[in-house]
């Protein structure tokens, strides 16, 4: 019996030390490419050129690129719009989440299974983007802010999650919620809203990702740069040459770096303005993410 129990501890061992030499590889696979472009955007243009951008440690310390890529307006410009579309887009679908996830966990709901296909059947089918483009168009929003907003304001994902956190409080709390002649509203906004802290955290946290990621949708309906959001300007500077002229390649290359292809400096141009619009977004994970695994086992599906 003893020597059946020591080999179940050596082969759950071996198993745990398997699945933590997997996991360190694969965060050393996902973590090594934005650590390339940190330690290349601070390093001297003349190393990232012998080394083909393949460095382990800066070599030399240089800010240069920074500072140009902070005085390019089109950069705050984006970062201004970013930050408008994530405080609308979060909040507005946060909204039509949570008034559209309540009904649906109303067990005696009349309709309710034929409504959570309906909306289930359109996370897999779309019309298309043709008639998506025509539908936004005839709407008026078509190089507008709205467009990033008001179509993208019910995600059925993040709803079927919501209502299986409100499925998952305690039955009794509700009905003892009913006898004291409690409301749908302040069912809603007193007792399942306030229950439901760590998943709502998660659901925004996920929701400000998707915004400050965004950049497919933008580049389909807007047209003016005025309206770009950050990951448009970078996605402009990453592949155009003549952006990256514009963000400071040139005077960075005359001020500093004498006898240099401007096609480097341009790349070290470019490793900035991936660093100066990832980061921020980076920094926000270490302090939400004690909500992640509740809110998201939380998803399970019930009910």
């Amino acid at each position: 019996m003893k020597n059946r129990k020591n080999s179940i501890r050596e082969g759950s061992c071996i198993a745990d030390i398997a699945i933590y030499l997997f996991l360190v590889i694969l965060s050393v696979i996902f973590i090594y490419p934005l650590y390339e472009v940190i330690v290349c955007s601070v390093s001297d243009v003349n190393a990232v050129v012998i080394h083909n951008s393949f460095l382990m440690w800066p070599v030399g310390f240089h800010l240069e690129a920074y500072k140009m890529v902070l005085s390019n307006k089109n950069i705050w410009i984006g970062f201004r719009n970013t930050m408008l579309y994530m405080a609308l887009g979060t909040t507005f679908q946060y909204i039509v989440t949570v008034f559209t996830a309540y009904p649906l966990s109303i067990r005696d709901l009349w309709g309710k299974k034929a409504i959570l296909i309906i909306f289930t059947v359109t996370m897999y089918f779309s019309g298309g983007l043709i008639p998506y483009f025509l539908l936004i168009n005839s709407l008026g929003m078509y190089n507008s802010i709205w467009v990033l907003i008001i179509p993208l304001g019910v995600n059925v994902y993040n709803m079927i999650i919501m209502r299986t956190q409100f499925l998952n409080l305690p039955a009794e709390l509700k009905e003892a919620a009913e006898i004291d002649g409690a409301g749908d509203i302040t069912m809603l906004f007193k007792i399942l809203i306030p229950l439901s802290g760590a998943v709502s955290a998660v659901l925004v946290l996920f929701t400000a990702v998707s915004y400050w990621n965004m950049w497919f949708d933008p580049m389909i309906f807007l047209t003016e740069r005025k309206l770009y959001p950050i990951q448009s300007v970078l996605r402009e500077i990453l592949i155009d040459d003549s952006s990256v002229q514009a963000a400071g390649a040139g005077a960075m290359n005359s001020k500093l770096l004498h006898n240099v292809d401007t096609a480097a400096v341009q790349k070290l141009i470019k490793y900035a303005n991936i660093v100066v619009t990832t980061v921020p977004i980076l920094c926000i994970y270490p302090f939400a993410q004690k909500y992640f695994v509740k809110g998201v086992m939380v998803g399970s599906l019930k009910g």
